[in-house]
């Protein structure tokens, strides 16, 4: 017998590198979406909680203005192409680079200092 998926589980699914044990996605700096957007989207799919029924906030976590501004073209012209920032939010690690790549870990102890943790 077959079980059906929502859509939100089949995008916790999709999102999942075994191996690394942690949940891969990207942003485009120059796409529509945002990286608070790409965020917050993929917590609430991986989390299952509901942003628009006030179940999460970025803003307990990290200020979205400030993530915004760090991988923002510099103001010289030019974009931004390495650093990354880590924080946790809904027991999860969250880590963000300036290449677009934002990895997030199942809920463990704490955020390591120098990356992502090695398994």
């Amino acid at each position: 017998m077959q079980t059906e998926l929502s859509t939100a589980e089949t995008a916790h699914d999709a999102n999942y590198d075994q191996e690394n044990d942690r949940y891969v996605f990207e942003y485009d700096p120059d796409g529509a979406a945002t990286v608070t957007t790409t965020v917050v989207h993929a917590l609430s799919s991986i989390a299952n909680v509901d942003v628009s029924q006030g179940e999460f906030s970025l803003y307990d976590s990290v200020d979205p203005d400030a993530l915004e501004r760090l991988f923002t073209t510099k103001a010289d012209g030019e974009p931004r192409l390495d650093g990354h920032v880590c924080f946790r939010a809904l027991d999860h690690e969250v880590y963000v680079f300036a290449n677009g790549d934002v990895f997030i870990y199942p809920p463990a102890d704490e955020c390591s200092v120098s990356g992502p943790r090695m398994r």
